[in-house]
Parts: structure tokens; sequence; C-alpha cells
């Protein structure tokens, strides 16, 4: 079973850029969307002319903004929105796929923004949705993916000193939400694959940033210990996929 994870900003805008023919180079069994920026209805409508997926989607009270979304070519048992929390469940940012033996769990996580106005919230997002998963893993191993808007360690963004404690996605009190993840038993499966390869999945519309590969890590897969080490078989971010800002991240999964 392959499983990709795109940050698409703006699912109307990416189908006009070739969406089918991303989607039929991916081969992919399921595909979480993050950042669709459209209501569940416009989500159903966009993607009516995609075949063989089932799709989910959660969207965010404001219009033309945030939102998520699965397109699965098995059914998943059941499927539900957002972490019950009603602070946290006006955005349209979480997703969850029940399955035979995991959850999928597709997230996209608030960005602290200009000036980092919101990174208290930011950080009162991360301990909840921490607790979130734990639930859920207390069931069945839980697969999260999606846009966590962190660079977790330098090796994941291309400038880190001028970014550091400065930028939205790299400041401590970001990356420790991450650890707290990562301390919880949730395993970075790309890293986990590939310890020291350099590679982005975001980059900035400015300055040709993308062209010059000046990029953020910030799209991951992250799993429970024990799902991982028994079958994730790969972990790719698919520099090659255009159409947004953010480029598709994968894993495969072993029997």
């Amino acid at each position: 079973m392959k499983i990709t994870s795109w940050n698409v900003n703006g699912l109307r805008a990416v189908m006009n850029k070739d969406f089918a023919g991303s989607l039929d180079a991916l081969q992919t069994d399921i595909l979480c969307l993050q950042e669709t920026k459209a209501q569940d209805d416009q989500v159903l409508a966009a993607l009516e002319p995609i075949d063989g997926y089932h799709v989910y989607s959660n969207s965010a009270v404001r219009k033309g903004y945030s939102g998520v979304a699965i397109l699965s070519r098995e059914e998943p048992l059941l499927v539900h929105a957002d972490i019950g929390v009603e602070e946290h469940d006006q955005e349209g940012r979480v997703l969850t796929a029940e399955y035979a033996d995991f959850y999928l769990v597709t997230v996209y996580t608030p960005n602290s923004g200009s000036e980092l106005v919101r990174l208290p919230y930011r950080q009162t997002w991360d301990a909840a949705f921490l607790v979130f998963v734990k639930k859920l893993e207390a069931k069945k191993p839980v697969l999260i993916c999606g846009d966590l808007n962190v660079a977790h360690r330098d090796i994941d963004i291309a400038r880190p000193k001028p970014n550091y404690n400065k930028s939205a996605g790299f400041t401590q009190k970001e990356i420790d939400g991450m650890d707290a993840l990562q301390a919880a038993g949730f395993v970075d499966t790309f890293r986990h694959l590939h310890p020291e390869e350099i590679k982005y999945s975001w980059w900035s519309y400015r300055a040709g940033a993308r062209g010059k590969n000046i990029g953020w890590r910030i799209d991951y897969f992250l799993g429970s210990e024990a799902l991982v080490k028994s079958r994730i078989a790969a972990a790719e971010i698919h520099n090659e996929i255009m159409g947004s800002d953010h480029c598709p991240v994968s894993v495969k999964l072993g029997d």
C-alpha cells in the first residue's frame, strides 16, 4: 500500500495544474491533502473527475481557508473529523481514517504566522494534537501525515541560522512540539530511512526559491514505532511533482 500526502495550497487551483496527471504519476492507494481552501461540497465537486477513490473532506468554518481531505481506494472502516476540542475544531485541520490495522491521520498544523503572532496558539494546538493521537494509539497503531509546519532540525532547512527563532516553522517552541511527538513514540519515517539525506518539501514562491532549492522539509509521515519498524518499506519526497509550493511525500507499507 502506498500512501501520499500533499499540501496542494488550494485544491481548485491545483486541479488546473494537471492534478490528474500528478495523481497518475504518484500511483498511490491513498492521497491525503492539506490546505484544500474549499468547503466539503466544493472538494467533492472539484474531485468529481477523479475516478477510483472514496473522498472525504473536513473544511474550515471560514470559507476558502485551511481544509483537509482523504482520497482512498479502499473504503475505510470509519472516518471522523477534528480532535474533539472546540478551540481547535473550527479550521478543518484534521481528518482520521480507520483501517483494519492502523489509523491514518492527516493534519494541517497551524502556522505561527508573520511575527509569530499565533505561536502561543500553536503551542496549545501541538499539546492537544499529541493527546489526540496518543488516545488513538491506545487502540491501534497510528500513521500521521501532513504539513506539520515545522522544520525539525538544521538538516531540514536550507538556511537554519537566519531563520532560527525568527521565522514561523523554525522556532524552538515549534521544534519542541515535534520533539514531543517523537518522544511519545512517533517516528519520522523519512529521517528513519534516510538519516543524512537533504531534501525539502516546501519552497517560498519568492526569489525563485524552488529553482535554487532553498527549501524546508515541513511535510511528514510520522508513525507508531511498531508500525514503522515492521511495515514501512519506503519513504519518499517527490520533488518532481509540481503544482503547489509544497511537493508530495509518501510511504509504502509492506505486509
